[in-house]
């Protein structure tokens, strides 16, 4: 991708935030493998919806489009749940009974974030929808930079995922179609995603926060 597009200005306007999302103590104490257990579960049954969401949100995006390549395109993200599924392999290590995940509450923030990314697919275009869901695969994609070096046998392996970059694909993807529409709108177009891509990357770490603090509903 070329530094000077506007995904790349995106990724630039975000480096706050982004930053804030290395330093938070979640991410930290998992990497020195001091990260309470419960914390991660309760990180792993949150993240276990939000992905079944986010193939929602790309299901949406393939509704939007204009023609068959981008229909191709995104039909192939919708066809790789491989995250959700890791997250079922890893149930019973973490003593997590798939049936009360599945009846779970959704934190505050997890039901904003989702919120947020059908609601900007269904309003917009696939450029919208990409960039809700870029900050998600773009943060992930670097995660191996940070909790690299984990010694901890359950935090290794759900980490050793993200470091062959497999959420490659997925960034250039979602990136070619913002710059895409960069390219083709105008300033209104690029205004509306990049509105949309700050706030999903606030999500981003908001959800860290969620799982760290073991975020509920203050009413119930």
């Amino acid at each position: 991708m070329a530094q000077d597009s506007f995904s790349a200005q995106l990724r630039q306007e975000a480096q706050g935030i982004w930053s804030a999302i290395d330093r938070h103590p979640f991410l930290r104490e998992l990497r020195a493998g001091t990260l309470p257990l419960e914390s991660f579960r309760y990180f792993i049954l949150q993240d276990y919806h939000y992905l079944g969401y986010l193939a929602r949100t790309v299901a949406i995006a393939i509704s939007k489009a204009p023609d068959s390549a981008t229909l191709q395109v995104l039909a192939q993200r919708l066809a790789r749940p491989v995250e959700r599924l890791g997250h079922k392999g890893r149930f019973e290590k973490l003593e997590m009974d798939l049936d009360q995940v599945e009846k779970a509450q959704l934190a505050p923030t997890n039901v904003a974030y989702i919120n947020h990314m059908l609601v900007s697919a269904l309003q917009g275009s696939v450029g919208d929808a990409a960039a809700s869901l870029l900050p998600c695969a773009w943060t992930y994609n670097e995660l191996a930079r940070v909790v690299r070096g984990t010694e901890h046998p359950i935090y290794k392996e759900w980490a050793s995922f993200y470091d062959g970059a497999p959420l490659q694909d997925s960034v250039d993807t979602w990136r070619g179609f913002i710059d895409k529409q960069s390219e083709q709108g105008g300033p209104a177009d690029r205004e509306t995603m990049r509105r949309i891509f700050l706030t999903s990357m606030r999500y981003e770490f908001y959800f860290w926060d969620m799982a760290y603090k073991l975020e509920r509903w203050p009413l119930t």
